[in-house]
């Protein structure tokens, strides 16, 4: 059996896709883990599946409810040693039909949902020296993507976030990552119209997840063909860039 440096994890958005499936890895682990999203019924059966897993019913956009659900989870199991940020937003953006609330939604779950996270956990962490949190956000932050006008901005933001805290937590005795998955068979790209090159399973990205958790790089990127090809394409001129994705990417 895998073993791993943490006791108690703590994973947002973990009702489904990857939350879930890392909840359950690290519980066949042995990991106490706690989890939280917005459906209590399906957090109260992943609980009675799992006799290491509980359920914190919780919606990250409500800032009080946020560090009331920190303390308690603290309080009843224990110093979070690992917490894994991971609830999402995603709808698909029409450029001839934008929608100001999913502007909104997507800022207020993907960005300030971190936000809402963070200030408690960095409180109580670098409070007594030590600590571990991750970050998910997304390849399609690295650039602008047609059809993720409201989710590539608000990924983009948690990048620039983890690498302006990094430098400060990391002499706080806190641990910082932030994870960037490309296409992964979730309900949340099940929804997907549109071609997803390199698309992995939850249990391949986990064990992606997992070895870099483990690990001391500040980035967890895969699947790496797909952050090759975007991380190429961040240095292209800009407007070459958007020429390629008028031409080959914006039309599939």
């Amino acid at each position: 059996m895998q073993s791993y440096p943490w006791k108690h994890v703590w994973i947002t958005g973990g009702s489904s896709g990857i939350g879930r499936e890392l909840a359950v890895a690290l519980h066949k682990a042995g990991v106490k883990v706690s989890v939280s999203a917005r459906s209590a019924d399906t957090l109260e059966a992943l609980a009675t599946e799992h006799e290491h897993i509980r359920g914190y019913p919780l919606d990250v956009t409500h800032e009080d409810a946020v560090g009331q659900t920190v303390a308690a989870i603290e309080t009843e199991r224990g110093p979070i040693d690992l917490a894994v940020l991971n609830a999402g937003f995603w709808e698909l953006s029409d450029g001839n039909d934008l929608r100001l609330d999913l502007f909104k939604q997507s800022m207020d779950v993907n960005y300030m949902g971190v936000t809402n996270c963070l200030t408690p956990l960095v409180a109580t962490m670098a409070g007594r020296g030590s600590g571990h949190v991750a970050v998910v956000a997304s390849v399609a932050g690295y650039r602008g993507l047609p059809r993720s006008a409201y989710y590539g901005p608000t990924k983009a933001a948690l990048n620039n976030l983890c690498e302006s805290l990094q430098p400060d937590l990391n002499r706080r005795g806190v641990k910082l990552q932030v994870i960037n998955p490309g296409f992964v068979r979730t309900p949340m790209t099940d929804k997907n119209d549109f071609p997803m090159p390199f698309l992995m399973e939850p249990s391949a990205a986990v064990s992606q997840i997992l070895k870099g958790l483990a690990g001391e790089r500040f980035e967890i990127a895969f699947p790496w063909q797909l952050v090759a090809l975007l991380k190429f394409a961040r240095i292209l001129p800009i407007s070459l860039y958007l020429w390629l994705m008028r031409t080959f990417v914006a039309r599939t």
